[in-house]
């Protein structure tokens, strides 16, 4: 789309810069005021001011993520852009970030990592995988991203995390460990390459945070053939699902109603609900979901039902009602209230600005620094400020 970028607006750089290289914006007009052209200028055409663009380094970028002293909407931007980069450098950045004392933070450190499949990331996410002293959401998200890497050295720890003592920890060990099998068998069956699959299906489509983390680079981490595995080639958007769309033979009906079965595996259930998100009609998907969301005992399946909600940015009255009560709801697992405060600043209804801001000061820390988060996307929402990321080429693998 044409509001597809890959980092934040310039203007929050502006101050308070780190040392070392920095972010340049380009500029329409001058502090002296504007220039009388000579006659010879005149008689020339002029061209249209450049686009704004903004530059920066693999190493500016990992210093406001290191920054704990920065808020947490601004280190987010850091984070995507580190993971629109791909480098072996951001894979390095984001594993050092991993000892900050934020859960909600590390918890998306360990999302990006298994959504850039980095191999390179496997030991760190093993071992978050099975510290218990870790918070719930941190090794949910650590077991989801070994999933998406799915490399031989990811099996062990799947294995036992699948008898974890937490429900979510052990509900996404089982999911992860069925995609690592999935994917070892698409890739024994001769399916075609991920790099194939996507030159023929570009993904486009996601929320406010996918876009932003969106690659204008093309760049790669240091993956291996089993860890690029994508079985989500087929979906317009732009993420590496934790379970592959069920077929596109199956009748809506019948995705439907697998959907809002609390008896079905949470495979098959989350299997009916991507392949709804892409078949696309997002006011009646927004609807089921939201079902999803009042029904349901799962607080996996609700937190990424929450997260659908926020790609396909359906604004119908119901899918917001259901994303309020959910964030309203101090009794539900954070996790699920996390992804519905992102979803609801990805929808970037107006008149929710306020929901967000009470919830800012929530006392549950990650919900909190969730809706500081959601208001900065909508704000970029609103005002349709993405504004493209260029990584300068000596620095971008650094």
């Amino acid at each position: 789309t044409s509001r597809r970028g890959t980092y934040a607006r310039p203007s929050r750089f502006a101050s308070a810069r780190p040392s070392g290289p920095r972010l340049r914006v380009s500029t329409c007009g001058s502090s002296l005021g504007p220039l009388r052209p000579s006659r010879r200028t005149r008689a020339r055409p002029r061209k249209p001011p450049p686009p704004p663009f903004a530059t920066m380094s693999v190493a500016s970028l990992r210093l406001e993520l290191m920054d704990q002293s920065l808020g947490m909407p601004r280190r987010f931007r850091a984070l995507f852009g580190l993971r629109s980069v791909g480098s072996d450098a951001s894979v390095s950045a984001l594993l050092d970030s991993l000892v900050d004392p934020s859960a909600l933070f590390k918890h998306e450190v360990a999302f990006a990592l298994g959504q850039m499949q980095a191999q390179a990331a496997v030991a760190t996410l093993k071992t978050i995988l099975v510290d218990e002293k870790e918070h719930g959401m941190v090794r949910h998200e650590a077991a989801e991203a070994l999933g998406a890497i799915a490399s031989d050295e990811c099996l062990d720890a799947l294995e036992t995390a699948c008898g974890d003592e937490s429900q979510v920890v052990r509900e996404t060990a089982v999911l992860a460990l069925q995609r690592f099998r999935y994917a070892a068998a698409m890739r024994n069956g001769g399916v075609k390459s991920p790099k194939k699959a996507k030159e023929e299906n570009q993904k486009t489509l996601g929320s406010a945070k996918e876009k932003l983390c969106s690659s204008v680079l093309g760049g790669t981490t240091n993956t291996t053939p089993a860890a690029t595995t994508d079985t989500s080639h087929d979906s317009p958007y732009i993420s590496v699902d934790p379970v592959p769309a069920a077929s596109v033979h199956i009748p809506l009906d019948q995705l439907k109603l697998c959907l809002l079965d609390e008896a079905k595996p949470l495979w098959d259930r989350y299997a009916a609900m991507f392949a709804l998100r892409n078949r696309g009609g997002a006011p009646e998907v927004a609807k089921v979901l939201a079902e999803v969301l009042v029904t349901s005992k799962s607080a996996l399946l609700k937190h990424e039902v929450c997260y659908v909600l926020g790609q396909i940015q359906e604004r119908g009255e119901g899918a917001r009602a259901a994303l309020t009560t959910v964030l309203e709801n101090c009794n539900e697992h954070p996790m699920v209230r996390h992804e519905a405060a992102e979803a609801i600043g990805s929808i970037a209804a107006v008149h929710t600005k306020s929901l967000l801001e009470k919830y800012r000061s929530d006392t549950c820390q990650i919900v909190a620094e969730s809706c500081e988060v959601a208001l900065d996307m909508m704000e970029m929402e609103i005002n349709d400020e993405f504004v493209p990321l260029v990584v300068e080429a000596q620095t971008a693998s650094a």
